[in-house]
């Protein structure tokens, strides 16, 4: 279980596009409300010329941390108390096992790229994030606002300039479960723009995609609010942006000016759009489809994926849902009920959702272009029954907190397929060949989308930092 204290949670461009908007609806923002969340003026990232293969990412993020001996890592030949109690089954590829409870995916191994080798030394479910969504070991603890973080990769996306049209281009799943069960996964670091400024943070989706009446809210205008009213404020703004333009430098008109008439200027993008609306309405897919996924949170969300991919979202990240779980174990920490929880609600959910994705992009012709990435946080002890310091302990039928080692998978996108990337040791407890730590990770995840992952990115301040200082893994490729 992560540690209870709560940094700042934001909610991205939800807040963002929702200010904007509400404020078309209910006036002009008051003084410096709207300006201090905007981010300033930065400096794009430098060209690399490197166009990418990959034109999209999708990032499955199983938070929790799973288990890698009993998912894509599979130890048959170690003692009971470490293999734990499920059977190895083959895939399409020779030679590659994995758990009995991903039938489906091993059905399509030729498609996936297994890294065995993931490591870093962060054992703090809060923190941990961090290194797989940015590239870089968390700046501070727990308690650090969330603004202090490295940029996710989307928000360098975003500042990038990937995407066109109306719909953002970083969006994060990350559904309200309707018991109030605890949602950890929104104290974690790394989700969003960090110190590249609150402009660049996604849009996050809190509504669950599998329910009868999903709809997301902040696209719909106010009952209140007409067209010809939208309209004349629409006006508005273009005026000021245009008043704006013409002055020069802005060293005469605040950044936080042009950063709120930009987003302005997204939000009338966003209100009543045709293609917005048409991108999460999942009415538009077939039965079958739906179906194909799972007609649950998790499964309905990765299909919310694939259409904003498809609608032009150049990054989506899906964060595995709490399901309503209150005990000890939810999400993927299964300190306790280890091998019940991933036989039923965990495993089965990913095998399904993961393999409909695969298929429907495959399908489409989008996955050549549109990376794929499974992963969580961190693994789990090498031992059933293991506590470690810094982790949550473990039942008899648990798994504490285990960074040292996990695995990572990757497909499309230019990804060879049918591959294990490393190796572990006969425990499933560290690299045993070819680590790979988290920036590695994400360095090929820029190279693939396009950008050099060693280019200069420049703070608020202007100060140039290396984006990612981990190493292509040009075998992947």
């Amino acid at each position: 279980m992560p540690a209870h204290k709560t940094p700042s949670v934001f909610r991205g461009r939800r807040d963002l596009a929702g200010a904007a908007a509400g404020s078309l609806m209910l006036g002009w923002p008051a003084t410096d409300a709207l300006p201090k969340a905007f981010g300033d003026g930065l400096k794009p990232l430098t060209v690399t010329g490197n166009p990418g293969k990959a034109k999209a990412c999708i990032v499955l993020f199983m938070w929790g941390g799973p288990a890698q001996q009993d998912t894509w890592d599979m130890k048959p030949g170690a003692p009971l108390e470490f293999r734990g109690q499920f059977q190895p089954i083959s895939t399409t590829v020779p030679g590659l096992q994995i758990c009995e409870h991903l039938p489906k995916l091993a059905a399509r191994a030729e498609q996936l790229c297994v890294i065995r080798s993931m490591t870093h030394d962060d054992v703090n479910h809060t923190t941990a994030p961090h290194w797989l969504l940015t590239g870089r070991k968390s700046p501070g603890d727990t308690g650090l606002p969330l603004d202090r973080d490295w940029p996710s990769i989307g928000s360098v996306l975003s500042q990038r300039g990937y995407g066109s049209g109306p719909l953002p281009p970083f969006v994060s799943m990350m559904p309200v479960v309707p018991n109030g069960a605890p949602r950890f996964v929104e104290q974690s670091h790394g989700q969003g723009a960090g110190w590249l400024g609150p402009v660049y943070n996604p849009l996050r989706i809190d509504a669950d995609a599998s329910l009868p009446d999903y709809k997301v809210g902040e696209f719909a205008l106010q009952p209140d609010l007409s067209a010809d009213r939208l309209q004349r404020r629409q006006s508005l703004n273009t005026a000021l942006q245009s008043a704006t333009a013409g002055v020069g430098t802005t060293a005469q008109v605040s950044s936080s000016v042009l950063g709120m008439t930009e987003q302005y200027r997204r939000a009338f993008e966003l209100l009543g759009s045709p293609h917005v609306t048409a991108a999460f309405d999942l009415t538009q897919e077939s039965p079958q489809t739906r179906e194909r996924y799972g007609m649950n949170i998790h499964g309905q969300s990765v299909l919310q994926a694939r259409r904003l991919v498809e609608a032009g979202v150049p990054i989506v990240t899906v964060f595995w849902p709490n399901d309503g779980i209150t005990n000890v174990s939810v999400y993927w920490d299964t300190h306790s009920r280890n091998f019940i929880d991933l036989s039923t609600r965990l495993c089965p959910v990913t095998d399904q959702a993961f393999s409909a994705l695969l298929d429907d992009l495959s399908e489409r012709g989008m996955l050549d272009e549109t990376l794929v990435l499974w992963t969580g946080e961190m693994g789990r002890t090498p031992r059933v029954g293991q506590s470690v310091v810094g982790g949550a302990g473990a039942g008899r039928d648990g798994r504490d907190h285990w960074p040292k080692l996990f695995s990572s998978v990757l497909a499309g996108g230019g990804i060879r397929g049918g591959a294990v990337y490393g190796a572990s040791d006969r425990y499933a407890a560290e690299p045993a060949d070819s680590p790979v730590s988290p920036a590695d990770l994400v360095a090929t995840i820029y190279h693939q989308l396009g950008i050099d992952p060693h280019s200069l990115i420049y703070d608020r301040l202007g100060r140039p930092v290396t984006l990612c200082e981990g190493q292509i893994l040009h075998s992947l490729l």
